[in-house]
């Protein structure tokens, strides 16, 4: 049991990725707080409880576990949630944030409130937690934080909300790093693939057909996303993170699908172009030139304008 002793909190944890990573936490040994408010895919409210079932199933099982229903984007919220956890188990050693909400529009379409949803699970939720758990953190000198971000940071059509807050996650979880590694705190980000009931679903797939058809999605990936892996692929890697022997893993962006397991790396300078006369200062005209030959040079526009 790696994590024989730990206490921790899953957000989103009564569905999909959140729940399996629940499961294996207590499987390996540590007390959970399954979060899940039981809304709809879209953030809708409704009667459901599904941390009450992934709870009892744990039990059942032999494991320690307990329920909220809080949403992670109230900042209030949140620190009960983290109190709860401290409270029951006396202390808190991990927050893996898996909550999420989906609320597809092109940019033209969507409304404010679309953006404002998204962002405040995804982005604000997450630091409502990491912010919450890290005060009792420090004192302790030992947390794991693992927060859930996405390929979509790359961009994702249909998804500037999601993307967006995917984005911020990963900047996030970084400094994240370098502000609390000091105090025992790690922090990394997980960008999954695998088919829940956000990302795989009628509406979805028949969203992925439209984009086919008028050449936004290439075949080869509409047929990649349908033969998208299962949740169950991805606790593994979150429980490794919480452990003891993850202490030297921080601040790491990884991307797992499946069997296979991959990292992220940013900071990198690709390509540069440097000035030495005129005190460095380049002019209009100059970059006119410059850039399509160096910079730019062989990079293709990744949506160019369509003839009417």
């Amino acid at each position: 049991m790696n994590l024989k002793g730990k206490a921790g909190i899953v957000t989103g944890a009564g569905r999909g990725i959140g729940r399996g990573i629940a499961m294996l936490m207590a499987r390996e040994g540590a007390s959970v707080v399954v979060n899940d408010p039981g809304t709809g895919r879209n953030g809708e409210v409704t009667t459901e409880r599904p941390a009450d079932e992934v709870v009892a199933d744990i039990v059942k099982a032999g494991g320690k576990a307990l329920a909220n229903y809080d949403s992670v984007a109230d900042y209030a919220s949140a620190g009960r949630m983290v109190r709860q956890c401290a409270d029951t188990y006396g202390k808190i050693d991990f927050v893996v944030n898996s909550a999420g909400v989906l609320r597809e529009r092109m940019i033209w379409n969507m409304t404010e409130d679309d953006f404002d949803t998204v962002i405040g699970v995804h982005l604000k939720g997450t630091w409502n937690m990491a912010h919450h758990a890290i005060k009792l953190m420090r004192s302790e000198r030992f947390g794991r934080i693992v927060n859930f971000s996405s390929d979509a940071f790359k961009g994702s059509v249909g998804q500037c909300n999601y993307a967006a807050a995917k984005a911020g996650v990963i900047g996030l979880t970084r400094t994240i790093a370098r502000e609390c590694g000091q105090y025992g705190i790690t922090a990394n980000a997980m960008c999954p693939f695998a088919a829940t009931r956000m990302t795989v679903n009628d509406a979805v797939i028949n969203n992925w057909k439209r984009r086919v058809e008028t050449g936004l999605l290439s075949q080869k990936e509409f047929e990649a996303r349908m033969a998208m892996p299962g949740p169950e692929f991805i606790a593994p890697m979150v429980a490794y993170l919480c452990t003891d022997a993850a202490k030297d893993v921080n601040g790491q962006i990884f991307h797992a699908e499946k069997s296979h397991y991959h990292t992220y790396y940013y900071g990198e300078v690709k390509r540069s172009i440097y000035k030495h006369e005129n005190n460095g200062e380049f002019t209009v005209d100059e970059l006119v030139d410059l850039i399509p030959a160096s910079l730019m040079n062989g990079i293709a526009n990744e949506a160019p304008a369509k003839a009417e």
